[in-house]
């Protein structure tokens, strides 16, 4: 099949390196060689086009096994970096001193998981019922391999098990990361390779609903509306986070009128998530009820913009004071609900129906900054996103090291709340400064990203012609809201045919 012209062709320098011999040199639009950010760290792995890129080639390593080595390979990484906390000896306040705390080691027995409590039965767990069930069903496994083998403390084993469960589903993120971005796998590496993963893979369960986040946007993306709407509902069992993917659903089938689907996606997400909670909420009400208690009443979290502006607005007094604040439900609910419409908005508002992937990290980075807990390994939530919505790594990476300086404090802030340690710690002030270049990076990355919604022409994704590859019954829908009449279609005009048919033959060619 004859390929498009690539329009970005010569928009950097060429790599030094020829294509390998007996393979062709298609216009893939690989990272490597148009991302001016990964080509030069391309460079120095000896050039952006390699024996292993060959689209059509016989290799073993295709690109969705490269991300997948990638990910473990960060995942192995992280999992170093919270070695020094695995015994749960933190004497000397090793936790923040190492910068290796993680949520895991404290919970294995506040949640009585040590002594076999069974979550919501026995004990009230701060997650959702299927991260609740993930954990017990990690903590019986410990008493398993600790049976077999009690050289090592159950906490150790329970925590490598926890790894080991979580490296898995971070595996899964990376794969339908890969597989959503059709004709740009490498775009996964974003993830894969992701600085942040690397401090926060293990500092909580959150990579459990990312797994399932990320599933449902692959199943979307291969036409199985049912199927994502499931993983959409299992994922907010987990994490609230997923069930802002219906946002860009409804958005998109409102501009196509193809509303079958998202019903059916929010049908099958409702009753997935009622299939999980409903047995626990009845049997064990009291424990299953005391997430949506604690998420209510608990106070502002350090990193949210409630406690920054809190503390702004509290100038003169302890700023600690300030930081255990809980402002009222319906402001914060209230906010939440605004962020969204303004998603919303600008997906109804724009000249050309946007990607699904666009709307989805807005979406998400909406509920982020009006919420009131941004707990620190919440950020990882948009690095798969952000590899679909804007697959480009320069300021991928600035954000990302900006937010390992904020985790960085936080845990140095920490310290000194530890009377014997307060010497060594760090004022809110200096915080509050890295959250608000956190939050600027962030808003800064949206803003391009709206950018790319009004102007498709600068979208890297949409460079060849393409509509929405992750798009799904979306990709190469008549767009009833264009405003452009070369794009009524989901057609760039003068660019090749980019119905869903065609867009999906060539990809796989």
């Amino acid at each position: 099949m004859t390929r498009p012209a690539d329009p970005l062709a010569g928009a950097r320098p060429a790599p030094d390196d020829p294509a390998p011999e007996g393979t062709d040199r298609p216009s893939l639009r690989v990272p490597s060689r148009l991302d001016p950010t990964a080509w030069r760290a391309a460079r120095s792995l000896g050039g952006a086009w390699g024996r292993h890129a060959a689209v059509g080639g016989h290799s073993w390593w295709t690109p969705l096994r490269w991300v997948l080595a990638m990910t473990l390979l960060t995942l192995l990484l992280g999992f170093a970096q919270k070695a020094p906390c695995a015994t749960g000896y933190w004497d000397g306040s090793k936790q923040y001193t190492h910068f290796c705390y993680s949520d895991v080691v404290p919970l294995w027995s506040d949640e009585r998981l040590d002594v076999g409590g069974v979550p919501y039965r026995d004990t009230t767990v701060e997650y959702p019922v299927l991260t609740g069930a993930f954990m017990w069903l990690t903590a019986d496994l410990t008493r398993g391999v600790h049976v077999l083998d009690s050289h090592w403390s159950e906490l150790v084993i329970f925590g490598a098990l926890t790894a080991l469960l979580l490296s898995l589903s971070g595996l899964v993120v990376a794969g339908a990361t890969a597989q959503t971005a059709r004709g740009r796998p490498y775009d996964a590496a974003i993830f894969a390779l992701s600085p942040l993963l690397v401090f926060h893979a293990f500092s909580n369960w959150d990579l459990l609903a990312m797994a399932l986040a990320s599933a449902a946007l692959w199943a979307w993306s291969r036409d199985r509306p049912v199927a994502a709407g499931v993983f959409i509902g299992l994922g907010t069992a987990a994490k609230l986070y997923p069930i802002f993917l219906l946002v860009p659903l409804l958005v998109l089938a409102m501009r196509t009128r193809r509303y079958a689907p998202a019903l059916w996606a929010g049908a099958a997400a409702a009753t997935a998530w009622l299939t999980v909670n409903l047995p626990i909420a009845m049997a064990y009400h009291d424990g299953w009820w005391a997430f949506y208690k604690f998420s209510t009443d608990r106070p502002a979290e350090r990193s949210s913009a409630w406690a920054v502006l809190k503390t702004l607005a509290d100038s003169g007094s302890n700023p600690s004071d300030s930081v255990y604040w809980v402002p009222p439900g319906a402001a914060v609910a209230l906010a939440v609900v605004a962020g969204i419409l303004v998603v919303v908005w600008i997906g109804l508002s724009a000249p050309r129906k946007p990607r699904l992937a666009q709307l989805a990290f807005l979406a998400v980075l909406a509920f982020l900054l009006t919420t009131k807990v941004w707990s620190p390994q919440y950020s990882l939530w948009l690095v798969p996103l952000l590899a679909l919505a804007r697959p480009r790594w320069r300021l991928a990476l600035v954000w990302q090291f900006v937010e390992i300086a904020v985790w960085f404090v936080t845990l140095t802030l920490l310290l000194g709340l530890d009377p014997a340690q307060s010497a060594h710690g760090i004022g809110y002030g200096w915080l509050m400064l890295l959250i608000g270049i956190r939050d600027a990076l962030l808003l800064s990355l949206a803003a391009l990203i709206v950018r790319d919604i009004w102007r498709p022409e600068r979208d890297v994704v949409r460079a060849g012609g393409v509509d929405d590859p992750g798009g799904g019954v979306f990709d190469g829908a008549h767009d009833y809201f264009s405003r452009d009449s070369g794009a009524r279609d989901g057609h760039n005009t003068g660019e090749p045919d980019t119905s869903s048919s065609g867009l999906r033959a060539s990809n796989l060619s």
